[in-house]
């Protein structure tokens, strides 16, 4: 009777075990991504993750607004496509419970032009297109303010703009566009600053191709972000982890040779 019992009750413990382990493998989170770099980082980190048991799907977003949306409203578990500055600024506006748990890579922005060789070449009173959202718009007038195209207001910080500008010798005149627009603008201004997704989406090399590059350093490196209720959760360890690895540092640096760095 004894061993019958304890045979049972090692059935049943394993069978508990065994539960809890398929389980734990099994746990499925879905990630918004933006089309692009982003999404293809994320393809190759799957596999990695599916390792350790955490299945991810990818949800495409085609604009910077819906994924912080979607995840504050626990739609997506994660989303990859934002720097510090722009979260921080869609936390202070929108006032989201979300919550950066790693770093991922850094897309230089840049300007593009079809009419012009350089920036300098720029007529007066040429029409320069800037994302329309705070922190991309503030990159590109920070950029042009570290080439000396233009000059800002003492204490802007990371996010000025076009009001924040003191002197604009060449009369420059700047048309704010959403992001995602930002390549279908190039036809019609003189230049375009176009992040770097959606200038590899439209067939630009943003390492070649743009007449101006932002500087890689700065405080706008990309991250992951997740619900402030479940930062401390186990997938999200497993899910830094299996970003931050020797392989998918490999096929950054070797897929797209310099126009996404890795920064971590």
């Amino acid at each position: 009777m004894e061993t019958k019992m304890s045979f049972c009750s090692t059935l049943i413990l394993a069978t508990v075990l065994a539960a809890w382990s398929a389980a734990a493998s099994g746990e499925t989170i879905k990630i918004g991504v933006t089309p692009g770099p982003h999404a293809q980082i994320f393809e190759a980190v799957k596999p990695i993750a599916a390792k350790q048991g955490l299945d991810i799907q990818l949800i495409e977003f085609s604009d910077y607004v819906v994924p912080n949306a979607a995840l504050d409203a626990g739609e997506i578990q994660a989303n990859s496509f934002q720097n510090q500055p722009y979260l921080d600024n869609q936390k202070a506006d929108r006032g989201y419970k979300i919550e950066a748990v790693g770093l991922t890579v850094n897309f230089p922005i840049g300007v593009y032009s079809k009419k012009h060789k350089a920036f300098a070449d720029i007529p007066e009173g040429g029409k320069v297109s800037i994302p329309n959202d705070p922190t991309n718009g503030g990159r590109v007038l920070l950029l042009l303010r570290d080439k000396g195209a233009i000059k800002l207001k003492d204490g802007t910080g990371f996010k000025p703009t076009v009001l924040d500008i003191t002197e604009n010798p060449k009369k420059l005149k700047f048309i704010e566009v959403d992001a995602a627009q930002a390549p279908r603008a190039l036809d019609d201004v003189d230049a375009a600053a176009i992040n770097t997704n959606y200038a590899t989406q439209a067939g630009l090399d943003p390492v070649t191709d743009p007449i101006l590059r932002e500087d890689p350093k700065g405080p706008y490196v990309n991250l992951i972000a997740v619900r402030t209720v479940d930062k401390d959760k186990p997938w999200v360890k497993i899910l830094v982890d299996s970003y931050h690895t020797a392989e998918v540092k490999e096929f950054i640096l070797t897929k797209f040779k310099g126009a996404v760095l890795p920064s971590w």
